[in-house]
């Protein structure tokens, strides 16, 4: 195992009442509510049960129901004179905004706009769906809330029945304008908009799928204050996998959904797709080069690239109990589905008998009573289970330890701390591979103590590989401080914090997962991603290339290390990406500034020599194209010699100034030419670049 390096970056019991007849709710940690559907055989809702009707188990022990309700979701809803049963007295731990109401039979649909995924014209289909949902099909029961998507998560329109108040603000969206990346560089985080959530870090994550899925999450959790059923109907263009996401995060969305009853009805805004083979004439970037589109493999790429866009679609319905449109032109049959799938159903409420908040999970099951069942013969359908609250405290040495390596095996993954991970592989021999890990931290997540004339903080870093059988393979633990003197401290909001580790593995599939702890306010963070390690002897028709690696930044290695650290600084030197005492810090979430220097670092395996000499000849340069264009090119760099003590490794390296580039989304591709041996390679990665 590697020394890590640490481098600074400058870049309820649910309560019910009678008021005048009407229930209203609020919220307390130890309150469990089950949403139950209850169909009969002829497939509509069962009426008139009675909370002695139903039994109901946490992990096998029966629980008492303290709370009771039944929502009748009918078109002509009734007069509210049911009551609720309930401990008046029970503890509130938190209880719904401001100004909220309890939406008796009434049916929640919350309409999602993702503007960041859709073109102009998704985006003009998106709005065309939601007006024809609300002109023809919107039903006097329904309450329709409005939520909105590109620099930040905003609710629009809270909960109403007002078809034209819902009809104005769908049609003062302008499509192309909503999706600009000019606001992802935006550091403001002073407004005072309460309809705003949280939900976005600045550079972290736009290129993977956590910024999104980290809005669904915030989302549920406000959510989370009502306790009736909610759909979330959310117009999307896929998310695609790009390697890089974190599935903790997926997981931890999912579950902020199912403990506040929410499910997702995610609607593919492309629809039914005809791509002509080898690509649009619009698409560019070359996809119908080469032979692949007489061979079949360029249309069963395209048709892979959309299916594995919709795989995240598909797995956020699935698993809370929704359903994806996808393949669909008619787009109102996903708002349509989610309409359909509410109907009448009951709350029951009860206060679970395991106290523990340990983030594990509660498997829940309702049955009807012996003679109900018997009588009735009908079907349930509920959610089976829970993941508990997770509480952390203050603990001693011991306990902090337990702690880290507990949160580690959770199946419902911590992420109060947002982290953004890279992970790299370079060989070393025919067999082994150095795998560099970088985990990035927000600055602004970052809290420091005053300590005489420096501020600090220390960071719990501990992590995982494991192969395909689940079997682990390597692991890390590190406690690193961070100190900075006043001046640099006053500057941290505006930088980030990059811990680096590696791994040596062979060939073969791998899942990582790192779990980051902040001890000033004890936050964590958990990232889990899956990687792969080519077996590079297969690469016969191309140049064997490494990841690439985009930096903006280098660091000297002693001041990445620790100047008292000579052991581990020299160890360093072999580093792939230490060159000239200076280390390359790969930018992980591929933001960049104007002024900066793009970085570029890559190695191609076994290059061609002529017979005459050993000296390889490799040629190198990277473009960069804005919608398909290409906007910038490197001059070519020539690679001549091989790596000293690795085997048959030349290593290319290119700088590229980045001051002539506005802001905006790019697409990066590195081009490698092995010139004797005529073979070539490239590598694409996203860019973003945004204003100081």
């Amino acid at each position: 195992m590697k020394r890590a390096i640490v481098t600074m970056v400058l870049c309820g019991a649910l309560v019910a009442q009678r008021q005048e007849e009407t229930p209203v709710f609020k919220a307390s940690a130890n309150l469990v509510i089950v949403t139950v559907s209850v169909k009969g055989k002829d497939g509509r809702p069962v009426k008139g049960l009675q909370k002695t009707d139903f039994t109901v188990t946490e992990n096998g022990k029966a629980q008492v129901v303290s709370v009771f309700d039944f929502q009748e979701l009918e078109e002509t809803p009734r007069v509210a004179t049911a009551s609720l049963e309930g401990a008046a007295a029970a503890p509130v731990a938190a209880a719904p905004p401001a100004g909220s109401t309890r939406y008796r039979d009434r049916r929640l649909l919350t309409l999602f706009f993702d503007w960041t995924s859709l073109q102009p014209a998704e985006q003009v289909r998106a709005k065309d769906a939601a007006e024809k949902f609300l002109k023809e099909q919107m039903s006097p029961v329904d309450r329709v809330q409005v939520v909105s998507f590109g620099s930040r998560l905003k609710v629009d329109q809270e909960f109403t029945s007002d078809k034209e108040a819902l009809l104005a603000l769908i049609k003062k969206y302008q499509a192309g304008e909503m999706s600009e990346l000019a606001g992802e560089g935006n550091t403001d985080t002073e407004s005072d908009d309460s309809s705003a959530y949280a939900a976005d870090e600045t550079e972290f994550n736009i290129f993977n799928t956590d910024r999104k899925l980290g809005a669904l999450e915030d989302m549920a959790k406000k959510l989370a204050a009502l306790p009736e059923k909610k759909a979330v109907v959310y117009f999307s263009s896929g998310i695609s996998r790009t390697g890089d996401d974190n599935q903790a995060q997926l997981r931890a969305t999912v579950n902020a959904a199912v403990r506040a009853n929410v499910s997702f009805y995610p609607i593919d805004v492309r629809g039914l797709q005809a791509e002509p083979p080898g690509g649009a004439a619009s698409g560019g970037g070359g996809s119908g080069r080469g032979t692949g589109m007489f061979s079949g493999q360029t249309q069963n790429r395209q048709r892979q690239s959309k299916l594995s866009s919709e795989d995240t679609l598909v797995m956020l319905a699935e698993d809370t109990g929704g359903k994806a449109l996808l393949d669909n032109n008619e787009l109102t049959l996903g708002i349509q589905q989610a309409q359909e799938d509410m109907q009448s159903y009951y709350i029951l409420g009860y206060y679970s008998n395991d106290e523990r908040k340990d983030g594990q999970f509660r498997r829940v099951d309702v049955k009807l009573a012996p003679e109900t069942g018997k009588r009735l013969q009908a079907k349930l359908e509920f959610r089976r289970g829970y993941f508990a609250q997770k509480e952390w405290k203050s603990f001693d040495s011991s306990d902090k330890e337990k702690q880290l390596q507990d949160a580690l095996l959770l199946g419902d993954p911590v992420t109060d701390l947002r982290l953004a991970l890279e992970v790299n592989w370079f060989r070393m021999n025919r067999e082994r591979y150095f795998i560099p890990v970088a985990v990035k931290i927000p600055g602004s997540a970052i809290p420091l103590k005053k300590q005489g004339s420096a501020e600090t903080t220390t960071f719990d870093f501990i992590g995982q590989v494991k192969d395909s059988k689940g079997i682990q393979l390597a692991a890390v633990r590190d406690s690193i401080k961070i100190q900075l003197r006043e001046e640099k401290a006053g500057q941290l909001a505006s930088r980030n914090l990059i811990y680096d580790t590696g791994f040596t593995l062979s060939p073969g599939k791998y899942s990582i997962k790192m779990l980051v702890r902040e001890n000033q306010t004890g936050k964590m963070g958990t990232f889990e991603t899956g990687f792969t390690i080519p077996e590079l002897g297969d690469v016969k028709n191309k140049a064997r290339l490494s990841t690439v690696v985009w930096s903006s930044q280098r660091t000297p290695v002693t001041e990445a290390v620790g100047v008292a650290d000579k052991k581990a600084a020299k160890k360093q030197e072999s580093h792939p990406l230490v060159r000239d005492k200076q280390k390359l810090l790969p930018s992980v979430t591929h933001v960049f500034h104007a002024g900066q220097t793009l970085y570029v670092y890559a190695e191609v395996y076994d290059p061609a020599a002529p017979e005459e000499q050993s000296r390889p000849a490799v040629a190198a340069a990277v473009t960069v194209y804005r919608d398909k264009k290409m906007v910038l090119q490197s001059a070519p760099v020539q690679v001549s010699a091989l790596k000293e003590g690795r085997n048959q490794t030349a290593g290319v390296y290119l700088e590229i100034p980045l001051k002539e580039l506005p802001a905006g989304e790019y697409t990066a591709q590195l081009n490698v030419v092995d010139q004797v041996g005529q073979k070539f390679a490239i590598s694409r990665a996203p860019l973003v670049m945004v204003a100081r």
